[in-house]
Formats: C-alpha cells, structure tokens, sequence
C-alpha cells in the first residue's frame, strides 16, 4: 500500500507556531513516528507553501497511490483551483485538520476543498493524520 501525505502553507512550522493550537511536535518528528508504526505502508510526504504546487501534487498522485491524505491548510477555505483537482483525480482523498476546525472561526468552518474530498478528520492534533491512514489501510484492505 502507497500513501501520499500533502500537506499545504505553514505546516512546515508545526511544533513551532501557535503551540496551543498544533501541538509542539515538528511533522517531520511525525512523520517518522507513522513511517515507523506503519512499516508495511509506504508513506511519501510533500509539504509546499505554493497552491500551484498542491494542485500539481493532486495531478502527478492520481492513481500512483492507493490514497492521498491531505491538510491544504489555510487554502482549504479559499481554494476553488484545489477542491477542482480533488475533484478531477480517481485517488481517493482523505481533508485531514489538526485543529477542530468547526471550534474556531467562522471562516474556518466553510471549507471548500473538504466538499470534493471522501471525507473530512479535523480535531485530533496530528492523531487526525493517522486516523486517515487506518481509514485508507482499511478500506485497501476490505473493500468496502
């Protein structure tokens, strides 16, 4: 099983920047922890700041992976051009938040990328990242 984990602007601060909101861990200390845990699965990770770059990551993913787990950050509220992509791709696509989106502002609720992906995880710090993974590996794995 192939997973891609994509994640968009400021994640590259996690651990670092609004402590209280994301946790003190850094994701790139994450990402080893889920690599080590779920050893049977490949895990690739992009982080970009660019929404052209996410839009571009989407297209090149389509059908190389068993299933795309994405955190499009602040673009999730504004992004048309990326809820068009996941719309556009067969690989099925997991919105995962790190904070409880639906907890904060107003114009954080509405997000538009979340109503073309297959579902939406947001609350559960960086577990919201692994929830996404067990969702994918089970569904690979049952068919259904």
């Amino acid at each position: 099983m192939k997973i891609l984990i994509l994640n968009g602007p400021n994640l590259n601060l996690t651990g670092q920047r609004e402590v209280k909101i994301y946790g003190t861990t850094s994701f790139d200390d994450y990402i080893q922890i889920l690599r080590k845990k779920y050893s049977d699965i490949t895990i690739d990770y992009f982080q970009t700041n660019v929404e052209g770059e996410i839009i571009n990551s989407l297209h090149e993913a389509d059908e190389k992976y068993d299933g795309i787990i994405l955190n499009c950050g602040g673009y999730s509220h504004t992004s048309v051009a990326i809820a068009d992509a996941i719309a556009a791709i067969k690989t099925t696509v997991i919105e995962v938040h790190i904070s409880n989106v639906f907890g904060r502002e107003s114009y954080r609720q509405n997000m538009i990328t979340a109503s073309k992906a297959t579902g939406l995880i947001s609350g559960l710090g960086l577990g919201s990242y692994e929830t996404a993974l067990l969702y994918l590996k089970d569904v690979a794995t049952s068919g259904i």
